[in-house]
């Protein structure tokens, strides 16, 4: 068995921060274990190829929720990463950080050091925006995030200026001074590549002689000595394996993966463990519950003016635009599918937006079997407005079925299970039809596709709300932080109640969901993961 100071558990957004921190200084040795491979693959490195890894097995978990009665009985697709990087070298790339409020709700639940004013610094720290530093914004750190502007498709103004007449203001940067409005979102890439979380921090620090990454390697079990985490158990190549950590195990599996990870180990509700054959090292019934995610919706249109359809369907167009992204890394390839996007308040008296908005300047009403169709768009011009909650009232759980580690978990989203999640959503998809009506997008709409003219009434809204929308890959709080251990699984320091040298390190430690995509938060909560971590083995 060899041992390193520190193992982590997860290659991903915070995972790859967490392991350049702690190997920076030369004093730690570190062992990151990755269930997946490369990351080093032409559709992951080109930032429109998610559509091809939506459902790769070579990179993606691939799961799938139960049935859901919120979203007509649809048992959802849920991609997570499987590879370095995880979820950030699959996602679509949208950097938002999260409204100042999210961050100053979770420091006045009881956990100090996580307010907007003390996280500002690492977020304008960790990041080179494309943009240029000012007061909200930071130039020179490790995450390269580009400004988008210049290169988004043409439809994309007519959309702004639709919204701005709907009475939205226009905002040119969402991780500014303010976020409500409409605007062009920011992305996480460079010179036309991914900029995951695996090229940002993991491979430089895999450059350093104190860093191990084991790929392929699925970790199955934290050792534990009484109530101390003292290593891993891991499967690789059809061999199991352990590992000693000499100070702290950290878990960055994800809202999936650690709490599955603790459960396994012993972790988690004493009930399920009991019903498993699980010995219980530690009963906490928050392991794997309070589940949050955003839940989203797109309203189609026919255009009257070209969309990308026209140039990504024919194969003389992908012909095309992959000659631009070869010779250039530009065009259409080099972008998020969402150009351009905004958010609003369904309720003027709230004091932050509850609702995000995406336009993208094409449609795939027509679905090819085994991959998203985003290479594969409509035969006709169309585009999409779509939105997503932020903020959910609904919670569900991720509990693992048995004790084989290879068991996919149970995942139990329960969306739209509270009437104030309908109301809200029942507003917003209102609101979108109201931005389609404005002149600026009414004069190149020749059709509303779907949900279709015919559904006005609101109890057809709804029906058409819970059959079509589906997450939009924001899963976060099954491992929520909190003081509280009869109502957290980690305290402020991210460390596990009850236990010694474990901590959980990831998007499932959000004591509750932020206002936009989650993949900016996470990198963060890496990155404040580690300082904490070396503020404790000084």
């Amino acid at each position: 068995m060899q041992t390193f100071d520190f193992i982590i558990v997860g290659s991903g957004s915070a995972g790859s921060v967490v392991a350049e921190k702690l190997s920076a200084s030369g004093r730690f040795s570190v062992l990151v274990l990755e269930a997946g491979g490369t990351d080093r693959r032409f559709y992951v490195q080109m930032p429109l190829g998610y559509g091809k890894t939506f459902f790769d097995p070579a990179v993606n978990w691939n799961y799938k929720a139960e049935p859901d009665p919120g979203l007509g009985n649809n048992a959802d697709h849920w991609p997570r990463g499987k590879l370095l990087g995880g979820s950030s070298s699959i996602n679509a790339m949208v950097f938002i950080r999260g409204a100042r409020e999210d961050f100053d709700a979770w420091a006045a639940a009881g956990n100090p050091g996580w307010s907007y004013g003390d996280l500002l610094p690492s977020f304008k720290a960790m990041e080179d925006n494309a943009a240029g530093a000012d007061q909200w914004r930071g130039v020179g750190g490790p995450l390269h995030v580009t400004d988008c502007t210049s290169a988004v498709h043409p439809l994309t103004k007519q959309y702004l200026a639709a919204a701005q007449q709907a009475g939205l203001p226009f905002n040119p940067d969402f991780n500014g001074a303010s976020q409500e409005g409409v605007g062009v979102y920011q992305i996480t890439t460079k010179n036309g590549r991914r900029m995951s979380a695996a090229r940002a921090f993991l491979r430089p620090a895999m450059k350093r002689r104190n860093v191990r990454v084991e790929t392929n390697a699925l970790a199955t079990k934290i050792l534990f000595e009484g109530k101390r985490a003292v290593g891993i158990e891991y499967e690789q190549g059809g061999q199991t394996k352990t590992a000693r950590a000499g100070r702290e195990v950290i878990l960055s599996g994800g809202s999936i993966n650690s709490p599955q990870l603790l459960q396994l180990s012993g972790v988690g509700p004493s009930a399920l463990l009991g019903s498993l054959g699980i010995p219980v090292v530690h009963s906490n019934d928050n392991v794997g519950a309070n589940l949050q995610d955003h839940v989203g919706i797109n309203y189609t249109f026919k255009g009257k003016l070209p969309t990308l359809n026209q140039i990504l369907r024919p194969w003389w167009g992908k012909m095309l635009v992959g000659m631009q992204y070869i010779l250039t890394q530009s065009g259409p390839l080099s972008l998020s599918m969402n150009n351009a996007g905004g958010f609003f308040r369904t309720d003027p008296s709230m004091t932050r937006p509850n609702m995000q908005l995406y336009f993208q300047a094409f449609s795939t009403v027509i679905p090819k079997s085994g991959e998203r169709p985003i290479l594969t768009p409509d035969p006709w011009p169309g585009f999409s407005i779509g939105l997503s909650n932020c903020r959910p009232s609904s919670r569900g759980e991720i509990m693992i079925r048995s004790k084989n580690p290879r068991e996919y978990p149970k995942i139990t989203p329960n969306a739209y299970s509270t009437n104030a999640d309908v109301d809200e959503m029942l507003s917003a998809v209102k609101f979108v039809r109201k931005i389609a009506s404005m002149p600026a997008m009414a004069e190149i709409i020749q059709e509303e596709v779907l949900p279709g003219p015919s559904i006005t009434s609101d109890a057809d809204l709804i029906t058409d709300f819970r059959k079509r929308s589906g997450t939009v890959y924001h899963p976060v709080s099954t491992c929520r932080m909190g003081p509280d251990a009869s109502r957290a699984v980690v305290d402020s320091r991210l460390k596990v109640h009850g236990l010694a040298g474990l901590r959980v390190i990831d998007a499932s430690i959000f004591p509750d969901n932020i206002t936009g995509n989650t993949n900016a938060a996470s990198i963060l909560t890496g990155w404040k993961g580690a300082e904490l971590v070396l503020e404790d083995h000084k």
